[in-house]
């Protein structure tokens, strides 16, 4: 691979140099340069390794799902952490403890854009950016477990980590993206699998661990062991193609910001977003206000996190077997408002809270499945689609970050907490949010057939 990245021309430059591409008639040394120009191009897409499957392939993708379980998964987890940190004496009673994961986790979508720019530009940088973004992570769990105040924490197991993580998160999409074409919606259903799998063991694991010893040493040992799961596999994560430093690239086309269809897509995201992460920061939380066991929050997330699987899963195949988005979206909205206000909401028992848990899971993750689709009737550009999709992932990281401020507002310390009273209003948020993103999708359907109508007349 070394030979190949000593070539100063990348693959699209070469390919406009084909014969054929000028005036026939040519002085013999602009056919022979022409000719040596085939020659290399030809002796590149040789050394390249193949797309979809392959050793090469197939072990940049089992190291992305690696990196995807661990360092994704951690931060889902949450919940466990926070019901632990708010009976311990350093943060006991601060009811913005949430904060902490929300912005951990919400970083990496709200850096998206920015991100995916600075990759499509200075794409020979990736590998950098990994072994930036990767320390940044470990060192904000190692540099938390010495917090003595909720800002400290913030700081390192919120901020720093959720930093590094964005840091190095979308080079690998990157490099993904350059291996799996045709069987890039398996690839991305594999990645996607990655954070459900996690989700089924890892806040056990962690619980564990913090109540055998205690959230410093916890910190400290999550720190440690990501650094011997995920380390040894950075030297597998290399792109497919060369790295060139003459790399040319399209301008995106911003045409798209005027479009009705993007500030709709865009707004029930955004509103979807703002509710979405609410379960998993208080299931466990609400569980142990009821009296449900010390393992019952971690028994949710796990039940969540694997009917949420199922649900992209589900939604990402209708999708692609043409089910409208319109269809999609709102069917996940309106499902998950539904389990929110009619299951969660009245919930007072650990199997009526475990129903919830598979349906909220199951529709409340399919929306974004249907991002996709959303982008591809947003733009048909293919240099503009990535920043429309890192435009939607920005929204849910808003409604991500904003969710931990927002339910230390909603927590009321006045109510029952021992019926689980204190966490109405973060329920009536959380289903009044997908309703309204259910109304704005709606509003999509009223557009289209305004535009039908006014098209006929």
């Amino acid at each position: 691979m070394n030979d190949i990245q000593l070539i100063p021309i990348t693959l699209p430059q070469l390919a406009t140099l084909r014969p054929g591409s000028t005036s026939s008639a040519k002085s013999i040394p602009a056919r022979q340069a022409e000719e040596e120009v085939l020659d290399i191009n030809t002796s590149v897409e040789q050394s390249l390794a193949p797309v979809d499957g392959g050793l090469a392939a197939w072990r940049l993708l089992f190291a992305a799902f690696v990196f995807e379980t661990l360092l994704w998964g951690f931060p889902l987890s949450f919940g466990v952490f926070q019901e632990y940190y708010s009976k311990t004496t350093e943060f006991a009673g601060n009811r913005y403890i949430p904060v902490v994961g929300t912005v951990a986790s919400g970083l990496g979508y709200l850096g998206a854009p920015l991100a995916m720019a600075f990759i499509q530009r200075f794409s020979r940088y990736r590998r950098q950016m990994i072994w930036i973004g990767w320390p940044i992570c470990i060192l904000g769990l190692a540099l938390g477990s010495f917090a003595s105040s909720l800002e400290a924490l913030i700081l390192s197991q919120g901020i720093a980590y959720g930093t590094g993580f964005l840091i190095f998160y979308y080079p690998i999409l990157s490099m993904v993206d350059e291996y799996w074409i045709a069987k890039r919606g398996m690839a991305y259903g594999i990645l996607c699998a990655a954070s459900g799998f996690s989700g089924a063991f890892m806040p056990f694991v962690l619980q564990s661990l913090l109540h055998m010893y205690g959230w410093r040493i916890t910190l400290r040992a999550v720190a440690v062991a990501l650094t011997v799961a995920t380390g040894p596999l950075i030297p597998v994560l290399e792109g497919r193609l060369p790295e060139s430093r003459a790399t040319i690239r399209s301008k995106i086309n911003w045409k798209f910001l005027e479009s009705s269809t993007f500030w709709i897509y865009s707004t029930a995201n955004l509103l979807q977003g703002f509710g979405y992460l609410f379960p998993a920061l208080y299931l466990p939380s609400f569980a142990s206000s009821l009296g449900l066991g010390a393992n019952s929050g971690a028994i949710l997330l796990a039940i969540m996190s694997i009917s949420q699987v199922a649900g992209q899963f589900t939604f990402g195949y209708l999708s692609d077997r043409k089910v409208p988005v319109n269809i999609l979206a709102l069917l996940s909205t309106t499902m998950a408002a539904i389990a929110c206000l009619a299951i969660w909401r009245n919930a007072s028992s650990l199997p009526i809270l475990v129903v919830f848990a598979i349906f909220y899971g199951f529709f409340g993750a399919g929306f974004t499945a249907t991002w996709a689709r959303m982008t591809s009737a947003i733009t048909e550009d293919i240099v503009t689609a990535p920043m429309v999709f890192g435009l939607l992932n920005f929204g849910k990281g808003v409604g991500n970050v904003l969710a931990g401020p927002i339910g230390g507002i909603l927590v009321s310390d006045s109510a029952g907490i021992q019926d689980g009273g204190n966490y109405r209003l973060v329920i009536l948020f959380t289903g009044v949010c997908m309703v309204a993103s259910a109304c704005v999708i709606c509003s999509r359907y009223c557009k289209i057939e305004f535009d039908r109508v006014r098209g006929g007349a």
